[in-house]
């Protein structure tokens, strides 16, 4: 089992696992591949350092090892990427998906006729503004394609 790190046109980073390279070729060759943050198919390869396992039988004259992962800065934009998808999975989590009902059931519960809930669901940019014009607060928050199956 090969890991890749591999990166969207986009710029999000993710990791994919293929039996072999020629694997990872065809399945990014048919467009099986997607970024999980935003479902683009444009994959590349992103380049990885060899990992040795060397133990004993070495020089005592050895240079010092490299940054530990611990003292290791992390990238802002994984770090990023990380938060971000903290955020959408709690959001998944807590809310209830009432998909493009969304605009009745967010009046519904701004005018009292059912209780307050967490909800998601879709709405065109006009029932947003219709929606703020009434004074329910929405906010429009795009949720990473991959999430939408089991979230894991």
């Amino acid at each position: 089992m090969k890991v890749l790190n591999l990166r969207c046109a986009g710029g999000h980073l993710f990791e994919g696992w293929f039996g072999s390279d020629d694997d990872f070729i065809a399945q990014n060759g048919s467009g099986a591949i997607e970024c999980p943050m935003c479902a683009d198919r444009i994959i590349a390869r992103m380049p990885q350092a060899p990992r040795l396992n060397l133990s004993g039988g070495g020089s005592s004259n050895k240079e010092p090892p490299p940054e530990s992962a611990a003292e290791a800065k992390p990238d802002p934009a994984v770090e990023m990427q990380s938060r971000w998808l903290q955020l959408a999975r709690h959001v998944l989590q807590t809310t209830e998906d009432v998909g493009d009902r969304f605009p009745d059931e967010a009046r519904r519960m701004h005018y009292g006729e059912i209780g307050e809930r967490g909800i998601r669901g879709r709405a065109t940019a006009d029932e947003r503004r219709e929606l703020l014009d009434e004074g329910i607060e929405v906010v429009p928050l795009p949720l990473p394609v991959g999430l939408k199956g089991p979230v894991q």
